[in-house]
């Protein structure tokens, strides 16, 4: 079935949004690797192209938001500054390609891992941090607490196509791993470089790391960053038990 045809009939047939036709079977992994309903994951799978594009769009907006951030860092340091713009553009690739039939096993690790780390990192930090973020307009705060938790949804949708090869659920753990790193212990140039929170002032354009918000922040990050590897193992792990090549 092209993709006219796909269109066609899904919007023909509304109920075609959330069945299963064309996309990958489920491989019956364990719920607590596939904690969405089969109908969301068919639903998320059968408007890939418009989840696509909303990443896209949230990836401009990401870029743009961490403006004042790119102009108090280091040039060098700005590929590990925009952690939630480079998770959604991830993820936007990821899906693009397994819908032209070229799926990346490394782009997809890097989207579970984008997705599920800074999707939960966000929230934690807008609840953990809630009234220092009371500047932010209601609307803004809700819009960022919400869309981040969006991103976790799109990780688990990867399941269905991927296969988490070790390789590269490794590169993701080194990528995401060395971001811990420089963000919160050990910076490559000038201070830590996570991204900022209003806990830590910022003097003379430079953040000032105070405790405890840092530590709260780094322990968020590498909890989570832990979690995402141990779920993209797992995951690995049983589909292979399953015969998933």
């Amino acid at each position: 079935m092209d993709a006219v045809t796909r269109l066609r009939r899904l919007v023909d047939d509304p109920k075609a949004l959330f069945g299963d036709d064309n996309l990958p079977a489920t491989a019956d992994l364990p719920r607590w690797l596939t904690p969405l309903p089969e109908w969301l994951e068919n639903f998320g799978l059968n408007v890939a192209w418009l989840v696509v594009v909303i990443n896209l769009v949230g990836t401009a907006f990401g870029f743009w938001y961490y403006g004042f951030q790119f102009s108090i860092e280091p040039v060098v340091m700005w590929p590990f500054v925009p952690d939630s713009p480079v998770a959604t553009l991830f993820i936007a690739l990821s899906l693009a390609l397994w819908k032209l039939e070229r799926s990346n096993e490394y782009l997809n690790a890097l989207a579970f891992f984008g997705c599920l780390k800074l999707g939960l990192w966000t929230p934690y930090v807008l609840l953990v941090f809630k009234s220092d973020f009371s500047y932010l307009h209601w609307a803004m705060y809700n819009f960022l607490f919400w869309s981040h938790l969006a991103m976790v949804v799109e990780a688990f949708l990867i399941q269905r196509y991927a296969r988490f090869p070790t390789i590269a659920v490794f590169v993701a753990v080194v990528w995401y791993g060395f971001n811990d790193l420089v963000d919160y212990f050990v910076p490559l140039v000038g201070t830590p470089h996570h991204t900022l929170i209003p806990a830590e002032p910022i003097l003379d354009g430079v953040v000032q790391h105070v405790a405890p918000a840092h530590e709260l922040a780094a322990a968020g990050a590498v909890v989570l960053t832990l979690t995402a590897t141990f779920l993209a193992f797992a995951t690995r792990v049983e589909k292979v038990k399953r015969g998933v090549p």
